[in-house]
């Protein structure tokens, strides 16, 4: 028989006062792991205190969640037949083209189309959305060269029959050819000196003038923010790389880089973006977890973080969207030791006093909603369907029911951004369909309690009674235009946040998030109107005077327009050429 292991208790405060004796010993460096890892220890013990927790909660929390599409927790009785779309969490898949080769060749006219293996009767098999070829047209990033016949001109015979006479054909056969190079290159001009042998004096070459004055180009500072706080790739991983192609950019040279670019018309425009998010009819918010190095360290020497709130011991980076009839989504980010309430009322401060209250979607925290924030509030669909999909291995059957009814509102509003209703359109047709919907769910939810068909106090009583709770805000797009069903798009834009999180674990210094916090809110923005952001901000930076005088006309979705309507020509290497007699965007007419 195996001895029993021997149990020790320690409470928080001496394994703590160990650490520090570690830490003492042997250096933060070896201590760091095994603070993280008592951290660890504490939530989980603190997680399995609860009485209401479910183990399948607990594994969603340690491991990470799955997804929720309906095709995945309820798989369909026939295997056999075709998938279903969950259009709770399809509608924003996103299709893409499928009508060119895979080097994005067009095919010409006279060129034969093979029929697929595995079609039928001779009939193409139609591709699933998103799994297509795409387009020569697609590339408008690259260099656009023309191409012709050097031995053919428009009006030469036919060399096959002799006869006819051969015409230019309005759709060009494009093709397209790639290639791989660093973020951020550059050019080493050797300049040849010359030495009088008499006097000594050294004449140096002129650096020609494409050189330019500066050694970094706007381009580089553009490049290394859309990476790092667009995509998440943290310094060291840039600099390795860099420096694997023969373009050494050390890890404090690209801080320097993105720090000094902001000056000007960066600013400029990153501060008219939060005027008009202030202005917004609709606004979504999320907190999520965030470390900053600063903060942690007053925190260890029992500093508080807020001399207002000296109980306050969370950081979080708040992401806030707004929208407004006629404009794309505006995307802001804040890090620091605020909440998403506190960070949404100090944005709507900048509201003008004549607008209505906007509407404001949110799970329902008690953080995300300060008793003095005027807004007319909505509460996320989704996370209450979350409480349900919990517990569908305990409750398939009741769990079935709610979804389908929820999947037939999602449907509904699907139809209503197919038809591009306004929001009152929209409204009239959630009340005419989804409301008997949400009608027979809610008189469904309240007989699970009211007739004791279900424990209250089990987790499916729990999520019903989470529900019923929330319901007039959970259900404001019955009785309010424009109001959403969930907060899923404001989820979708904090996965930024995470994504840098992850890779680089914190922040080093409150100016370090500030900074952070400014680039997501520009590239994001970016992303949400279909602009590239690293010629967003390249253009910023070199018209600043401009942007500083009007940054109206310099938003994410507009700065194009400004450009073309004062006929500045961009140099950014991330559009194309301008055209020219040998290099052209379109074909010669000739």
């Amino acid at each position: 028989m195996k001895p029993q292991p021997e149990i020790i208790e320690l409470d928080e405060q001496e394994l703590q006062a160990k650490l520090d004796q570690i830490e003492a010993a042997l250096g933060a460096e070896m201590a760091r792991p095994l603070r993280q890892l008592l951290a660890g220890y504490i939530t989980v013990l603190g997680l399995l205190r609860e009485k209401n927790i479910s183990i399948q909660r607990l594994r969603k929390i340690i491991f990470g969640s799955s997804t929720e599409r309906s095709s995945e927790i309820m798989p369909p009785e026939d295997s056999s037949s075709e998938q279903g779309t969950d259009t709770a969490d399809d509608t924003c898949a996103a299709e893409q083209g499928s009508d060119a080769s895979d080097d994005g060749q067009t095919p010409s006219s006279n060129d034969e189309e093979p029929a697929s293996s595995g079609s039928t009767n001779g009939k193409r098999k139609k591709r699933r959305p998103g799994h297509g070829r795409t387009p020569a047209k697609a590339y408008t990033g690259c260099e656009q060269v023309v191409v012709t016949h050097s031995w053919l001109h428009p009006g030469d015979s036919c060399p096959r029959c002799a006869q006819g006479s051969v015409y230019r054909q309005r759709q060009w056969s494009a093709v397209v050819r790639l290639k791989g190079q660093a973020p951020v290159g550059g050019t080493v001009y050797q300049r040849e000196r010359l030495r009088c042998h008499l006097c000594g004096c050294l004449y140096t070459a002129e650096l020609p003038e494409q050189a330019g004055p500066d050694k970094y180009d706007p381009t580089v500072a553009s490049i290394i923010a859309t990476l790092r706080y667009g995509e998440g790739l943290p310094w060291s991983r840039l600099q390795r790389i860099q420096k694997s192609a023969g373009v050494p950019l050390p890890a404090s040279t690209q801080w320097e880089r993105v720090r000094d670019a902001i000056r000007g018309g960066i600013r400029a425009a990153y501060e008219h973006l939060r005027e008009l998010a202030a202005q917004g009819e609709l606004v979504h918010s999320d907190d999520t977890s965030m470390r900053v190095q600063a903060l942690t360290e007053k925190l260890n020497r029992q500093e508080p973080l807020r001399e207002d709130a000296p109980e306050r011991r969370g950081v979080f980076t708040t992401g806030i969207l707004s929208r407004a009839e006629g404009r794309p989504w505006i995307a802001l980010f804040f890090t620091g030791p605020h909440h998403a309430g506190e960070n949404l009322a100090k944005l709507l401060a900048k509201r003008r006093e004549e607008l209505p209250p906007p509407i404001q979607m949110c799970d329902p925290l008690s953080r995300n909603m300060p008793e003095d924030l005027n807004v007319i509030l909505a509460n996320c669909l989704t996370h209450g369907r979350r409480k349900f999909v919990e517990v569908i291995e305990a409750f398939p059957s009741e769990v079935k029911y709610l979804i389908e009814c929820l999947k037939r509102v999602y449907q509904i509003d699907a139809e209503a951004r197919k038809q591009q209703l306004s929001p009152d359109e929209r409204l009239r047709l959630h009340q005419q369909h989804s409301g008997p919907v949400m009608d027979q769910l809610h008189r469904w939810l309240k007989q699970q309690l009211d007739q004791r068909k279900v424990e209250p106090n089990s987790s499916l009583g729990g999520a019903i009674r989470y529900m019923l709770k929330h319901w007039e805000k959970m259900t404001l797009f019955l009785r309010v235009a424009g109001a959403p069903l969930d907060n899923n798009i404001c989820e979708q834009a904090m996965k930024m946040a995470i994504r840098h999180r992850k890779n680089s674990l914190f922040y080093k210094t409150m100016r370090g998030a500030e900074v952070g916090d400014l680039y997501m809110s520009l590239i994001h923005t970016c992303y949400f109107c279909g602009a590239d952001p690293c010629d967003y901000l390249t253009q910023l930076q070199r018209n600043g005077d401009r942007v500083i005088a009007a940054p109206g006309d310099w938003m994410p979705w507009n700065y194009r327009q400004t450009l073309d309507a004062e006929g500045t020509h961009s140099d950014s290497s991330r559009g194309p050429p301008a055209a020219t007699e040998a290099f052209s965007t379109q074909p010669p007419n000739r």
